[in-house]
């Protein structure tokens, strides 16, 4: 294809060739933004600018390869999360918005608990963006990420350097590391994987072909051992006032929430849903953290 003369003519030409390979058109704007290296203002800003060919070269090698079903994210090497970038790659779960809900209920309720130095785990942390948002956020907590994979414990590592959040990582099967310290704490938080094999196996080839099925794919028929390993160990770890949140797959709810139920008796389980309205989250205020809510 000859080289378009300005970014918006460029932008045309992707958005239909990557409709016409059904993928998500929005695909254009996030790898021109990428390759212009600008802001979203100065991106919107640049649309009637002519077009670089060290540019067009780069973006419309990517659009083929996108549409070929590599990850946007894989491109460009990060996603961003809670208003950071994190650096991505296969060995870890590209971040996702709905997981912004997640931290979002965690950090208010620290807030509302008056915990500002609180200790924090996030369980199976992938690129860290859960523990390292919370560190940002919350800069008096102190936050360890835990995850059986090396890569992924070395990309949260690196994520961590580059944002400036101080984590301390251990290696190991969710909660087994934290058991192993004899430490108590006061949040535990997890996005582990949930997926049942059956529905995993129906995924576009964006999921299922370019990110780690260790992290998506939840052993058993509904996808939930990896629930019920942790909240079998919860009592030893999750202090007398503390919360236990994970995010959870639609549809999950009500199943989930009963397991936390019969392993925490003493807390107020709540399923919560995302801004679609779907069973997103469940949360586990314990014993004096429950009352404190509610009054």
């Amino acid at each position: 294809m000859i080289k378009p003369a300005f970014v918006f003519e460029a932008l045309q030409w992707a958005s239909s060739f990557l409709a016409e390979n059904n993928r998500e058109q929005r695909a254009a704007d996030l790898l021109m933004r990428h390759h212009l290296d600008v802001s979203w203002t100065e991106f919107h800003l640049s649309r009637r600018e002519n077009l670089q060919e060290d540019v067009w070269q780069a973006f419309q090698r990517d659009v083929i390869l996108h549409s070929k079903g590599i990850p946007v994210q894989h491109l460009m090497g990060y996603e961003e999360f809670y208003g950071r970038r994190f650096n991505v790659s296969e060995d870890v779960l590209i971040p996702r918005p709905e997981t912004e809900e997640l931290v979002d209920g965690v950090i208010s309720w620290l807030k509302q608990q008056n915990k500002q130095n609180a200790a924090a785990a996030d369980i199976g942390t992938g690129s860290g963006a859960i523990a390292i948002t919370l560190a940002l956020e919350l800069k008096q907590i102190k936050v360890t990420a835990v995850d059986i994979n090396e890569m992924a414990l070395n990309m949260a590592a690196k994520n961590a350097k580059a944002l400036g959040a101080h984590i301390d990582f251990l290696q190991g099967d969710l909660l087994l590391p934290l058991i192993k310290t004899g430490r108590m704490f006061d949040v535990i938080v997890s996005n582990p994987p949930y997926i049942p094999k059956k529905e995993w196996e129906e995924l576009d080839p964006l999921v299922k072909e370019y990110e780690p099925q260790l992290a998506l794919i939840g052993e058993g028929d509904d996808g939930l051992h990896c629930y019920r390993k942790m909240a079998a160990s919860l009592p030893a770890i999750l202090k007398e006032d503390g919360l236990a949140a994970f995010e959870i797959g639609v549809n999950q709810g009500d199943t989930a929430a009963a397991i936390f139920k019969k392993a925490l008796p003493d807390a107020k389980v709540s399923v919560r849903l995302d801004i679609n309205g779907k069973d997103r989250m469940i949360f586990c205020e314990r014993g004096k953290a429950s009352e404190r809510t509610s009054s």
